[in-house]
């Protein structure tokens, strides 16, 4: 693997997505910079595919400390230089009920990691990015932006805030030709739908999602709901007065509590 391949910064590189979006990039050519809190799993599965050492670096950070992950991405550009895309895919998923006290710790870990988390990891690389004046940033949102769910409010509102945030990030890079994509996933099958009570439609393998994630990005897209059956409930959803809306929810199950 050449030094002038492309190289890609991925967050929560682990598992589900994230590992998924690794193996398709890795398959694409690029060069791989993965970051996830057990760095030594990541290390182990790249090892285990058998990949070249210089085809991959491993930075263990967490995105809920701003300090570890701006790090994480210093550390990137000194040792393999500024990447090409940066994903900020990292994210947590707990049901909360605003009436329990111990629920509002669980919410700020939510908007900690899923929102500022995204900032962080986008920091240290916008400056270079828009003195190279090329680059793509990627925030992993959801289906779950589209209307809050009960029981689900932190997390509906943590990927709304993806979805305002990477439009105002995508207004103010675009004059240094920076392109700035939105992901918006619907239901995949990973460690943060597995326990889910209620049906998941279309649901997804991570694998077939990163497929269609990297064309989207590798296209330049803006936003992408993937896959695109799931845009369209979306859209149905947005349009559904609350009224009907409320009454459809009755009786759904609820995203489960931390500790259930």
């Amino acid at each position: 693997m050449s030094a002038a391949a492309p190289l890609v910064f991925i967050t929560g590189a682990s598992s589900g997505i994230g590992q998924a979006l690794a193996a398709r990039f890795a398959q694409a050519g690029y060069r791989l910079a993965l970051v996830a809190r057990r760095a030594h799993e990541i290390e182990a599965w790249c090892r285990a595919r058998g990949w070249p050492a210089e085809r991959w670096a491993v930075y263990a950070a967490d995105v809920r400390d701003v300090a570890s992950i701006t790090a994480a991405g210093r550390a990137c550009l000194q040792d393999q230089g500024l990447p090409d895309v940066v994903v900020a895919n990292a994210g947590i998923s707990i049901g909360v009920d605003t009436a329990e006290y111990e629920d509002l710790e669980v919410i700020r870990a939510t908007f900690e990691t899923n929102n500022l988390g995204m900032a962080a990891t986008f920091q240290p690389f916008v400056k270079p990015m828009r003195e190279r004046r090329s680059g793509t940033l990627v925030g992993v949102a959801s289906v779950a932006a589209i209307r809050g769910l009960p029981g689900h409010g932190a997390y509906c509102a943590s990927k709304a805030g993806v979805v305002s945030y990477c439009e105002s990030l995508r207004g103010e890079c675009r004059v240094f030709g920076i392109r700035v994509v939105t992901l918006v996933p619907g239901y995949v099958a990973t460690p943060l739908t597995a326990g889910n009570r209620y049906g998941m439609p279309f649901l997804m393998t991570p694998e077939a999602f990163a497929e269609r994630a990297v064309a989207a990005i590798r296209a330049g897209v803006s936003y992408r709901v993937i896959p695109w059956q799931m845009g369209i409930v979306a859209k149905l959803m947005r349009l559904l007065p609350n009224a009907v809306l409320d009454r459809a929810l009755v009786g759904r199950g609820r995203k489960k509590r931390q500790g259930e």
